[in-house]
């Protein structure tokens, strides 16, 4: 089983690392908003080191189409974004992944919770910021 954090706002001010990775991220993201995706509001940052993950608790809707998308500053070399069903199995979608930019996209058939893994699969500890897009 996949324990989650759910995504919301942070009591902490994020690292000059972090913000730098949100910014990635948000680039990412805005090449969907091309498609007709939305933000979704929140975020996660933080920093990763090399095989460690974060488990993220989103909330999805059947019939929506999403983008999970992750940025990491310079520092990181690869990293990947994967979606699991509430029992923890994988949910199947389109992938990329370039260096420092991670995304999977997915339409899901039932409405519930899922949980993103985002995870620095190469490199050295990094900023990385975790963002969704809808629609």
């Amino acid at each position: 089983m996949l324990l989650g954090i759910a995504l919301g706002g942070r009591a902490l001010a994020e690292t000059d690392q972090e913000v730098s990775a949100r910014a990635v991220a948000l680039e990412l993201a805005g090449a969907f908003a091309n498609d007709g995706f939305k933000l979704r509001d929140g975020h996660w940052t933080g920093t990763l080191a090399r095989g460690e993950s974060k488990v993220i608790a989103v909330n999805l809707y059947a019939g929506n189409e999403y983008w999970f998308s992750a940025g990491a500053t310079d520092k990181a070399k690869k990293l990947a974004v994967e979606l699991f069903d509430e029992k923890g199995a994988p949910v199947a979608g389109e992938k990329f992944n370039s260096g420092t930019k991670a995304a999977t996209g997915v339409a899901v058939g039932n409405s519930g919770e899922y949980f993103v893994r985002v995870t620095l699969d190469e490199g050295e500890p990094a900023g990385v910021c975790f963002v969704y897009s809808y629609k």
